[in-house]
């Protein structure tokens, strides 16, 4: 079985008979509202066991954000693997050609002068999205 993401979370939609769409589409605002209720919680978990542990708890916390999330893509058709790609693509930017890094105080990773910001846009298009949100 594979170990991705995309596919476990597809396959427990499909076996609970939960939304997964494959074009990516705008979804009625109580399921998007749901959806986003789901991802609040999990990420208030984290929040709750980041600092103290134990750390097995807070891998699988870490780990039920994902699964919602790529849940909460799937409900929306999204391919996230391929918007993951492009914000990794975005973020590689912030490196200087000189290989240099601008970090804020707090250790943080800024935008430096040849960062290219992320089109989602773009990456939504190629799958299918139009922005009036008709497949």
């Amino acid at each position: 079985m594979s170990t991705s993401p995309a596919r476990l979370v597809r396959a427990f939609h499909l076996a609970f008979g939960l939304d997964a769409r494959s074009t990516p589409t705008e979804v009625a605002a109580a399921l998007a509202a749901h959806r986003g209720e789901l991802l609040a919680e999990e990420a208030a978990e984290v929040a709750e066991v980041a600092v103290d542990g134990p750390l097995d708890r807070l891998a699988h916390e870490l780990a039920d954000v994902v699964y919602v999330a790529y849940g909460t893509a799937l409900v929306h058709g999204i391919d996230l693997d391929e918007v993951i790609a492009e914000i990794h693509r975005a973020n590689m930017s912030k490196l200087g050609p000189d290989g240099q890094v601008a970090r804020r105080a707090d250790g943080k990773v800024l935008k430096g002068e040849h960062y290219r910001a992320p089109d989602v846009s773009a990456v939504l298009r190629r799958q299918g999205w139009t922005a009036d949100g008709a497949a």
